[in-house]
């Protein structure tokens, strides 16, 4: 769980615990240290935020596929133009989630990534 915010990681982490079986690892505040918790940790998914501080989270999911290449990758973001979402996917990511979408949209996006499809908020 990437996100500069601590009360949107606090949301996302307690929004995951209500699917058993998901099970939050670590958590990070700016795009250096998801890059060194990713490595470290090996999650299975990385929830990351594009505006993150130090590295944006597009560099940061670059330097994860390079690392850590088996880690599936959602953006949970507040940007919503068409471009930066092709940009986020065009760097391995498996879904996009608009962070106002985040209550309906977050589980669905998770199930659907670790199935295997892609998935990103309309």
């Amino acid at each position: 769980m990437v996100d500069g915010f601590e009360p949107w990681r606090r949301f996302a982490s307690s929004t995951l615990r209500k699917k058993a079986g998901l099970q939050v690892v670590g958590e990070a505040s700016d795009g250096l240290e998801a890059f060194q918790k990713a490595v470290e940790l090996e999650p299975d998914l990385i929830l990351l935020d594009i505006g993150l501080p130090s590295v944006n989270g597009i560099e940061a999911a670059r330097r994860i596929r390079e690392m850590v290449p088996e880690a599936k990758i959602i953006f949970l973001s507040e940007e919503s133009s068409v471009e930066i979402v092709q940009e986020a996917m065009s760097f391995g990511a498996c879904g996009y989630v608009f962070k106002t979408m985040a209550a309906s949209d977050l589980l669905t996006a998770v199930e659907t990534v670790l199935s295997g499809l892609k998935f990103v908020s309309i």
